[in-house]
């Protein structure tokens, strides 16, 4: 059981978390015991099972802790599932945690969620707007995550989350793949899963950049001129993929720009492969830029990737001319690579007026 902490009123508890740094910089729901005990409930799991350790501080993240985040965050009791999962995945070793909140680069979790739980858990926005304001679930999860990672990993700016600027994803970085907009299989079922599950994965990413490009159907090089902007994008040289030559980058396509490579029979796999390929950079321009980090190179060109794995692509957000690409870092043991966890739905309790909470 947790430590407990005792105000006068909920005015006065909210000005003792923030004094604490247990907040993110904006106000919270306090997170009484009868608010906790709702979520542990929700969750349908043990409040002091482990789920893991969170660096850098690798504090365990037990059910109770992770619901005293949620409450936090404003998370209704459906929501816990998702936040669950997401905290399973990122203290799984291969996530890096401690090492990526520990970096100078501007990193924030990216959520990902596929399958019934995108519905079954508040609704996880994947349309229009899905990583801005305005969508409860993908607000309200994406920070549950965040608050874990300050109270429970220990990471604070400037001492132990040493991000230089950080960006507005580390307050909460959260969508679901719009699947039924999708010309391709689910996200989940491309990593190894089933079609019926549920998925959780997560990316460590900067935030969002922007790609415009302007489909003509009549143009036979319609395809390629997409891949080729979103390769300027996801690996151009001010990215770490073009100087460390690791690391693992999301593209988020709009489902115009995802049907414009489906009319040219490509698939995730292809897509991938194909942008693997276009990022392949010359070798004299990582040898004038990357500077300290500057490695003898054979050939005349390198890739920015290790393989086209490291391209994690899905759909979400609005028909268009837009879509997103996430560069990321390279650094930690495992190159920043993706992360994916089952959300168990099977176990979640459903609390009379939860959604109306």
């Amino acid at each position: 059981m947790s430590a407990l902490l005792e105000e006068a009123s909920e005015e006065a508890a909210l000005e003792r978390l923030h004094a604490l740094d247990c907040t993110d910089g904006l106000p919270v729901v306090v997170p009484t015991p009868e608010r906790v005990d709702r979520m542990v409930l929700a969750s349908g799991l043990d409040a002091d099972l482990a789920l893991g350790e969170m660096g850098p501080a690798m504090g365990v993240a037990t059910v109770e802790k992770v619901a005293v985040a949620a409450v936090m965050a404003g998370c209704l009791p459906d929501h816990v599932p998702v936040v669950v999962g997401a905290v399973r995945a990122a203290v799984d070793p291969m996530f890096d945690l401690g090492d990526m909140q520990g970096t100078t680069h501007c990193l924030a979790p990216l959520v990902i969620v596929n399958g019934p739980a995108r519905q079954d858990c508040g609704g996880v926005a994947s349309g229009f707007g899905a990583l801005g304001p305005g969508h409860r679930a993908n607000a309200a999860i994406g920070r549950a995550l965040r608050l874990c990672m300050i109270n429970i990993g220990g990471g604070r700016p400037g001492v132990s989350d040493m991000a230089l600027h950080g960006h507005p994803g580390k307050f909460t970085y959260c969508l679901a793949e719009a699947e039924e907009h999708s010309p391709f299989p689910p996200l989940h079922v491309s990593r190894g899963y089933r079609a019926e599950d549920s998925v959780v994965t997560l990316v460590g990413c900067e935030a969002p950049h922007s790609v415009i490009y302007s489909d003509d159907a009549d143009d036979p090089e319609n395809a390629e001129k997409l891949l080729h902007v979103l390769s300027v994008g996801v690996a151009n040289l001010a990215t770490n993929h073009a100087i460390l030559r690791h690391g693992t980058a999301v593209v988020v396509l709009n489902p115009t720009h995802a049907d414009v490579l489906a009319k040219a029979n490509m698939n995730r796999e292809t897509v991938a492969k194909r942008l693997w390929e276009l990022t392949h950079l010359p070798a004299a321009d990582h040898d004038r830029y990357a500077g300290g980090f500057r490695r003898p190179l054979e050939a005349e060109t390198y890739p920015a990737f290790g393989s086209p794995d490291q391209l994690v692509i899905l759909v979400a957000g609005g028909t268009g001319l837009y879509s997103m690409v996430m560069p990321s870092w390279g650094g930690g043991a495992h190159n920043n690579c993706a992360v994916s966890a089952r959300v168990e739905l099977d176990q979640f309790c459903e609390v009379p007026g939860a959604s109306a909470a």
